[in-house]
């Protein structure tokens, strides 16, 4: 019979000091939000892209961007030529820091993950795996959905929120939904890209960001407890009822936009219109589909972290 083990002495008057709980218990919610992040994804490729409907909605907001935004395109043309360079290098610097720094291999090891699996998958699915059947609305025939660009400024934006502490995660959250939002409505006002595109691009981050969450909170040590919010300007509750504000506001835009254009009826060729409602529509569901990703996580990865 074995000995039995013996037990740390308490000092007398003394309670022995708590544990904290387990970052990352529940990885069922995580892969949740992956399966709903596809469906989402699935959806939006067939509305916009397989429906001809959907197709001209698409892509009147594309041929309408110059209108709705005719002061911004050599300053966002020259921001959008450098964001894949200015995301990697953001992204590698703070990933660095954590490797080396900090000593978060496996965090940050599963952050650069995120990047190179989304940028691989948005390349594969425009390329190879997606068609766009010509409804004789599109004036760009190839497949253009999801957005590369914003793939990599979304990803890069969500590799620091990953890596980043528990007290930092609700203000890298709001900061990074704001950037990626940024990067995807620039892809708009230059004409690269439709709104679906980014919607799609913002989808695929945020899947393989949820699929690396419970690898990530389970990376060991104390740096995955977090102490609730309030306790200093990064973990303040504004932070997420900002991107819940503009998650509501974009989608409220969105919807009386569209309502709107239905009830008055569109014009019968795309960029014809009188006014670019189709644009500004296109535009809110952009920054409400940015930012309700960004207040989505910052709720469930607070909800999984570890309590002291």
């Amino acid at each position: 019979m074995s000995s039995p083990r013996p037990q740390p002495r308490v000092r007398p008057g003394a309670a022995p000091s708590p544990r904290p709980r387990r970052a990352g218990r529940a990885p069922v919610l995580f892969w949740l939000g992956a399966a709903l992040c596809a469906a989402a994804f699935a959806c939006t490729y067939y509305v916009f892209v397989r429906t001809t409907t959907g197709q001209f909605v698409d892509e009147s907001a594309w041929a309408e961007a110059g209108a709705g935004w005719p002061l911004g395109r050599g300053l966002s043309l020259e921001f959008l030529a450098l964001l894949p360079d200015i995301s990697a290098v953001l992204a590698a610097l703070v990933l660095l820091w954590v490797a080396l720094a900090r000593r978060r291999w496996q965090a940050a090891a599963a952050a650069a993950g995120v990047v190179a699996a989304s940028a691989a998958t948005s390349w594969l699915l425009k390329n190879l795996l997606l068609e766009r059947p010509d409804r004789g609305v599109s004036m760009l025939a190839h497949n253009s959905l999801p957005s590369g660009h914003t793939t990599i400024a979304a990803a890069a934006a969500l590799a620091v929120f990953l890596v980043a502490t528990p007290k930092w995660r609700p203000f890298a959250a709001a900061a990074g939904g704001l950037y990626a939002v940024l990067g995807g409505s620039a892809t708009l006002i230059n004409g690269w890209h439709r709104p679906a595109d980014v919607v799609a691009a913002f989808l695929v981050a945020g899947f393989w960001t949820l699929l690396a969450g419970p690898l990530v909170l389970r990376s060991g040590g104390d740096w995955n407890v977090f102490g609730g919010y309030g306790g200093s300007w990064p973990s303040s509750r504004w932070w997420p009822r900002l991107c819940w504000l503009l998650a509501l506001l974009g989608t409220a835009a969105a919807a009386a936009l569209y309502w709107s254009i239905a009830r008055a009826g569109a014009a019968p060729t795309p960029g014809t219109g009188l006014l670019p409602l189709f644009f500004w529509a296109g535009m809110a569901l952009i920054t409400a589909t940015g930012m309700l990703l960004s207040a989505l996580l910052t709720w469930l990865f607070s909800l999984q972290a570890g309590r002291p």
